[in-house]
This record gives structure tokens, sequence and C-alpha cells, in this order.
């Protein structure tokens, strides 16, 4: 019935906001801005009709949460940065729909996920950011998914992206992309020093192990990337623990990937962090039945965090 059209894995570094206002930021981060925008131009060429985000600034706790409310409007404030994104004005269309549809299929295939239509939670920045260039005419509606599970499965959150797919394609009368809404590599430049690391990485070995994860993707490595996930979300200081991106690539069917990525926005450093806008081409899957570590029986069950 409905279709994933097209999926990327992109930033929302809070210096986008100070990027537009007067000051010693203005225009830095025009790259990553335009990557927004041209990914809200390719979406729209395909007629899709709500994004999907895998969200790394959405803590819990406890299973997986969908925030599918019908309506958003406020003004935020980052209690994380707020320094840099403060008094930021934002409005947004949920699907409660889908937002169903997801959730139903998700319990289904046995990933415990509770679906939000009727509350009064508003959106972190890991979706407002992005949807504030590429939704600026409200075109899209949005379904948030927290993606910063402290206390969750990377192979479940594989399991949650997969689902998420073939609840689109069985159930759903419409035409969705999905986001992997977090950084690269995400170790914050020390206290005291976040000036000089402004547009640089917190140290050569992230910026090594980012450059070389880019060219997997590039190359379309998937099988590699998949196994080495849960070892580079410990020791690249994964943001969320790359729950966002084992969302992403449970989606497009984890190590059976075909794809290569399109580079949309070029690797950059922002506050010691490797930030990117990249495209993952949806390609076809066929004889998947759960992506992911937890395929395999004697596969060991993997933590956001580290391999147990």
């Amino acid at each position: 019935m409905g279709k994933l059209a097209l999926a990327a894995k992109i930033t929302h570094v809070p210096s986008m906001d100070l990027s537009e206002r007067d000051g010693p930021m203005k225009g830095h981060r025009q790259a990553a801005i335009d990557g927004h925008i041209e990914i809200g131009r390719r979406c729209r060429e395909l007629g899709v009709d709500t994004i999907v985000v895998f969200d790394t600034h959405w803590l819990v706790n406890s299973v997986y949460h969908l925030n599918c409310a019908p309506h958003y409007k406020g003004i935020y404030t980052s209690n994380e940065l707020p320094h840099f994104i403060s008094n930021m004005s934002y409005e947004m269309y949920g699907n409660p729909e889908l937002g169903r549809i997801l959730g139903a299929e998700c319990n289904a295939q046995g990933v415990e996920t509770l679906v939000h239509d009727a509350t009064t939670l508003q959106p972190e920045y890991g979706t407002l950011v992005p949807m504030r260039y590429m939704n600026k005419d409200l075109h899209f509606k949005i379904v948030s998914v927290s993606a910063l599970c402290t206390v969750h499965y990377l192979d479940d959150s594989a399991r949650l992206g997969w689902a998420m797919r073939q609840a689109i394609e069985k159930h759903y009368d419409g035409t969705v992309a999905m986001f992997a809404s977090g950084s690269l590599s995400h170790r914050f430049a020390q206290n005291g020093q976040a000036p000089q690391f402004a547009e640089k990485i917190w140290s050569p070995f992230l910026e090594h192990l980012d450059h070389r994860v880019v060219d997997m993707w590039t190359n379309g490595e998937w099988k590699d990337f998949c196994e080495m996930l849960p070892e580079y979300a410990a020791k690249g200081h994964g943001e969320g623990f790359m729950h966002d991106t084992a969302m992403l690539m449970g989606a497009l069917g984890w190590s059976e990937y075909q794809g290569k990525a399109e580079i949309v926005t070029p690797y950059f450093g922002s506050s010691g962090t490797g930030q990117i806008n990249a495209i993952l081409p949806v390609t076809e899957v066929s004889g998947v039945a759960v992506p992911g570590p937890k395929a395999s029986l004697t596969a060991p069950r993997v933590y956001g965090e580290a391999r147990i």
C-alpha cells in the first residue's frame, strides 16, 4: 500500500540556529542548512506526505515511544545548550494515523512501543531543527520517535525500524521519509575548550573513524558497518548510542541493504562532534525476516553502549 521513499542520516547541530543570526557564527552552518533544504526538496519530488524522525534528543528509559500528536506549536529553548538555541518558534502537524499504524506493527513484531497521539508532549530539537529548514510551509506531517535509548538493545532498534517499514508498506496509504537525526562521533569539546573546537573534531582518532565510516557508506559496505556498529557507537561516543542509525539501517534491510550513500552535506566538525547530511537510497529488500543481530538466535545481545 504505502511506500518508504527516502531515508537519510542528518545533522541537527544547534549552531545552525546561530548561523542565521548576526554574530561570529553567522553563515557558518549554511552548508548544513542547504543540505536540509535539498533533502526537503527531494521529499517533495517523491510525494512524501510524512517524515518519521528518529530523534537522539528524546531520552527514554523504558520501551520505545512515538509522538504523533495532531499539532505542535510553541517556542523552544534548549535545556542542554540554551546559549545556542533560544526562543526558537516552531509549528508542525503530526500524523496520528501513521503513528498508530507504526506502533501496532512494532508491538505485533515484539518490539514494545507506546504511541502518544493525544499528548502535550512536544518534540525535541533533533526533530525541530531539521523541520525548521525542511518544513517551513508545514507541507509534511511529522512523527517523532525516541532514539536516545538508555537501556535498549541496538538489535531491537533495528527490528523497530524494520517493523516500521513493513507497517508503511502493508498498512499505510501514503509516502514516507525516515531520518536518523544524530551525529557520527559525538564527543563534545571539553568544558572551556568549545570555542577552538567550533569547527573541529575532538580527536584525530574520532575523525579518522568517522571518515572510514563515511567511506563504508558511499562504498556500500553495509555488512561490515552493521557488524561494527555497536563498537563504533561505544568508541565513537555515538549520539543516543546510535539507536537512530540502527533504526534507519533496520528499515533499509540491515546488513542486506544494497544502496550507496549520497553525501548531501560533506562531513564537518561542530563543537568536537562529527556531522553529515547523507541520503541512503531506499532499495528493495527480499527474504529478510528480522534484520540485525537478533536474526540469529546465537548472536550476542547488543546494548546501545556495548556488546554483552
